[in-house]
C-alpha cells in the first residue's frame, strides 16, 4: 500500500521541495502546491527551485498545482511545510477541503507568533480531528535534496502512526526512528533555531570553537527545561530533534538562522538582514514566542533573552555576551 500511496505537500520552499526528491525516490507519487501559481509554473518548466533550492533537478514525475483544494482531495497524506507565522493562513479554510482520516506529516518548527500554539496544534485547530505526525532532526534541506545521509525522529501522540510515517519516508539515504513525545519534539525543533541565533552571533564575533561548544550545551539546557515544563520527555532534548538538531544548525553554513546572527554580529540592522535571505529565518519569529512561553512556566532561558534583546532591542552583542558570561554563579543544571 505505501508504495502507491499519494502525497500532498504544502509548502514549496527548500524543505518541502527536499522531502518531495525523497518521497519521489522511494515510489512515490509526489504533488507540490504553493502559494505563489507564477512561481510554481516556473517550477514545473524549469525543473528547478530556484530560489531555495539552485541547482537541484526535480524529477518530471514531481507535480505542481496551485489549487489547494484539489491536493487536499488527490492526497493520500498530506505533508505540511508552511513556515510558522504563515500556517494558520493557509489551513484556515481548509478544513472541509481535507478528507477525513487523511493523516498529516508536519514539517515545521516554530511557534505561532499570536498564540504561541505548536503547530500540530494549530493544525488540528484548522482540520478538526485529524491525526498529525512531526517529522524533525539535524536535516538541512540542501543535503537532504542531494541525498547525503541524514537521520530524524517522527514523533506523534500515536506511536502507530508515528512508525507509519516511518515506514513512508525511509530511504537507505533517509533514516527515520518513531517517537511518542510529540510536544517535546516541536517544542525541541522551535527552541533550537533561537540558539542558532546565538551561535551565529558567536561565530561572527570570532569568539572560538569553547564559547561555541558551552553556548550549544547551556542553550541544550534551556530547551530541555521549556521543554519537559510543557510536557516533553528529558530523553528527547538528548535525541536527533534536541541535540541532533542543535549541533547542526550551530555549525552548518546551510542554516538561515545562524546567517542572521553572523549579520547582526557585524552591526547589520535586523530588517536589512531579512530583506537579503530568502525563506523564513524562523528563531526570529520564534524569539519572543519561547521568551513569553518561559514567563508563564517559570523557566530560566537566559539565552533566549539576550537574543531577543539584540534582536528587538537593539542591544550589542557584545554586550550580550558578557552579560551572559557575568551572570551569578550557579550549579550546572
Amino acid at each position: 500500500m505505501d508504495e502507491g500511496i499519494r502525497i500532498g505537500i504544502i509548502g514549496d520552499g527548500a524543505w518541502g521541495t527536499a522531502l518531495a526528491l525523497v518521497l519521489h525516490s522511494a515510489g512515490r507519487s509526489v504533488v507540490i502546491w504553493g502559494h505563489d501559481p507564477d512561481y510554481l509554473s516556473e517550477m514545473r518548466e524549469r525543473r528547478e527551485n530556484r530560489l531555495f533550492l539552485p541547482g537541484v533537478g526535480i524529477p518530471g514525475p514531481i507535480r505542481f498545482d496551485p489549487d489547494l483544494a484539489a491536493v487536499l482531495s488527490w492526497s493520500d497524506l498530506v505533508v505540511n511545510a508552511v513556515p510558522s507565522r504563515f500556517l494558520r493562513g493557509v489551513f484556515a479554510g481548509a478544513g472541509p477541503l481535507h478528507r477525513p482520516g487523511t493523516p498529516i506529516v508536519s514539517l515545521t518548527k516554530g511557534l505561532e507568533p499570536e498564540t504561541l500554539q505548536r503547530p500540530s496544534t494549530v493544525l488540528r485547530e484548522c482540520l478538526g480531528s485529524v491525526q498529525v505526525t512531526v517529522l524533525s532532526g539535524p536535516s538541512h534541506a540542501e543535503e537532504v535534496a542531494n541525498f547525503l545521509p541524514a537521520s530524524l525522529v517522527a514523533a506523534s501522540d500515536d506511536l502507530e502512526a508515528a512508525r507509519g510515517a516511518q515506514r513512508i519516508f525511509s530511504t537507505p539515504r533517509f533514516r527515520v526512528y518513531a517517537s511518542r513525545d510529540l510536544a517535546g519534539v516541536e517544542i525541541a525543533g522551535a527552541a533550537k533555531n533561537v540558539i542558532a541565533l546565538a551561535a551565529g552571533i558567536v561565530h561572527g564575533m570570532g569568539l572560538g570553537d569553547n564559547a561555541l561548544a558551552a553556548l550549544a550545551t547551556r542553550g541544550l539546557a534551556e530547551m530541555a527545561r521549556l521543554g519537559t515544563a510543557l510536557g516533553g520527555e528529558a530523553q528527547t532534548f538528548a535525541g536527533l530533534a534536541g541535540m541532533g538538531d542543535l549541533i547542526t544548525t550551530c555549525i552548518s553554513p546551510h542554516g538561515r538562522n545562524r546567517a542572521v546572527g553572523i549579520e547582526l554580529a557585524k552591526g547589520k540592522k535586523l530588517a536589512d538582514i531579512l530583506a537579503g535571505i530568502p525563506g523564513v529565518p524562523e528563531g526570529v519569529t520564534t524569539t519572543e514566542s519561547l521568551l513569553e512561553l518561559s514567563r508563564r512556566h517559570g523557566v530560566d532561558m537566559p539565552i533566549t533573552e539576550q537574543v531577543a534583546a539584540v534582536l528587538w532591542k537593539g542591544k550589542n552583542p557584545e554586550q550580550a555576551v558578557a552579560d551572559l558570561m557575568t551572570r551569578a554563579r550557579k550549579d550546572e543544571d
